[in-house]
């Protein structure tokens, strides 16, 4: 007999449609899988056998063949084990079921035949709702991050039998549904406040330009001044994730494995910081496999550098494009495929070597020039805002008072951010003032005839490129955003000039 079962594989962040054909056959008692099956898929024959046996059904005698169609698609991952065992019951006349056809089937099997969890069960969900298919059969530990899509019947499963069950109509297993709005509005104790800052005011105000705007930023002082710590209350004032930025971040984070089990989605802004001793593949993504890497796990977050010029200049230089265009195409032996990468750049380091300014430091002029040139020019140019963080004064350190909370400072944020969208309403791509283009700076960034001589006067002294000019003008739209100001005025581009003069006192 030959029965066909419906699966799913995974290309990049997206889902595309398998079809597990089997045919039980006679001859000596074996199975073969074909259809471009990677080592665990292959592997997938003895636990198949064996979870059957253990699962009080009987594996058929005779030669029985698999296939994954389409054959020319690389099939990785266990997720095939449940469609290929189930395959083989209908096909061996153990199953009776009429509405295969209508349910996709993911899931590892043990050998004692229960379904493990698997990776990507949110794109697989997408896929089999674009399809049409009436409901997606998951392990019980994928089901809430699938139950996300509405309008599909996902049913949770904890093992074969209970799987042959439910598609035999013998047993009843309700679909599992998820309020989604409820997931945004649960409450999170977050340490990580702002007004546990003592001083910093100034960086402060520059990471709330940078929020409000979506602008990379370089944070530049001696050891012990907060940078790390204000770094990592970032996320804390940013915008809330919409549903379809939270769908798109659950999606790369499901595919490589990090979903804790039961999570149905992503509600928070990620914050990835890699180790400096991170490779190419490690943050652009690749490998063996075509994985997202930290840049694509950072999407719509914040992607935080500690130690800047400690990083392979060769893995920095690879961001160049990233920061540009925000996605990043990976071609490898096994393919070609593009994940988003949307984040903001955070990065850290000291002004020398032994983390002095460069007035106070005991290097000399040289080590100090080849100790800032392992960052290029080219990358920095592509960071928007480059700040100071002095020592924090024990004044400072030692007041009662708190600064102001990350809630406070995340409502002008949202309300900026408002701002934005309305004057983007006709280009939906544009999410911030950061991704504006060459024809959006002329359209939205018009200065009057005293601001802009201002701003050739600066660039003039700060010896700046057309790609610094256009950062400037980006954040002076975001200043004016945080003020209401319909127009840039000159006290905006003033104050987006300060956030490039550290460029050239330093690298200059």
């Amino acid at each position: 007999m030959l029965s066909n079962v419906c699966a799913a594989a995974l290309i990049g962040i997206d889902a595309v449609p398998v079809e597990v054909e089997v045919n039980s056959g006679t001859g000596d008692t074996f199975i073969i899988i074909v259809g471009l099956p990677d080592a665990a898929v292959k592997e997938s024959r003895d636990r198949v056998a064996t979870a059957i046996a253990n699962s009080a059904y009987k594996f058929p005698a005779g030669k029985t063949t698999v296939n994954l169609a389409p054959a020319d698609l690389k099939k990785e991952g266990p997720s095939f084990d449940l469609p290929i065992a189930i395959g083989i019951l209908a096909a061996s006349g153990q199953l009776a079921a009429d509405q295969l056809e209508n349910f996709v089937l993911v899931g590892e099997l043990a050998l004692t035949g229960a379904v493990r969890p698997i990776k990507g069960a949110l794109p697989i969900a997408l896929r089999a709702k674009k399809d049409g298919k009436t409901g997606l059969l998951v392990p019980r530990e994928n089901a809430a991050e699938a139950a996300v899509i509405e309008g599909l019947q996902v049913i949770p499963i904890a093992n074969l039998r209970e799987a042959a069950s439910f598609l035999e109509g013998k047993k009843i297993i309700p679909p599992l549904r998820i309020n989604t709005g409820s997931l945004f509005t649960q409450h999170v104790d977050d340490e990580l406040d702002f007004c546990d800052v003592k001083g910093q005011e100034s960086v402060k105000r520059a990471l709330e330009i940078a929020a409000a705007g979506g602008h990379n930023v370089l944070l530049i002082g001696p050891p012990g001044t907060g940078k790390s710590m204000l770094a990592k209350r970032l996320p804390g004032i940013l915008p809330p994730f919409t549903l379809s930025e939270a769908l798109e971040t659950t999606q790369i984070h499901s595919i490589a494995g990090l979903l804790a089990p039961d999570k149905g989605l992503v509600t928070r802004r990620p914050f990835r910081a890699p180790h400096h001793t991170a490779s190419g593949p490690g943050l652009m993504g690749g490998s063996n496999r075509l994985s997202p890497g930290e840049i694509s796990l950072a999407h719509h977050g914040v992607l935080f550098l500690d130690e800047l010029p400690e990083f392979k200049r060769s893995v920095l230089e690879m961001m160049r494009q990233p920061l540009e265009e925000g996605h990043v195409t990976l071609s490898r032996a096994a393919g070609t495929t593009t994940f988003p990468a949307q984040f903001m750049l955070v990065a850290a380091m000291n002004p020398t070597p032994d983390g002095k300014m460069p007035h106070e430091s005991r290097n000399s002029p040289r080590e100090i020039q080849r100790y800032l040139g392992r960052v290029s020019g080219p990358l920095l140019d592509r960071i928007d805002m480059h700040v100071e963080v002095p020592q924090v004064k024990f004044r400072e350190m030692t007041g009662e008072g708190n600064g102001e909370s990350s809630a406070a400072i995340c409502q002008r944020v949202v309300a900026a951010r408002r701002r934005q969208q309305e004057r983007f309403r006709n280009r939906p791509q544009l999410t911030c003032n950061a991704r504006m283009g060459s024809r959006d700076l002329k359209t939205h960034c018009q200065t009057d005839a005293a601001t802009k001589t201002m701003l050739l006067a600066a660039m003039a002294d700060l010896g700046l490129s057309a790609r610094a000019h256009d950062r400037i003008l980006k954040v002076a739209r975001t200043i004016a955003d945080l003020a209401g100001a319909s127009a840039i005025s000159s006290d905006h581009i003033a104050e987006a000039i300060q956030f490039r003069s550290l460029d050239r006192q330093i690298w200059g």
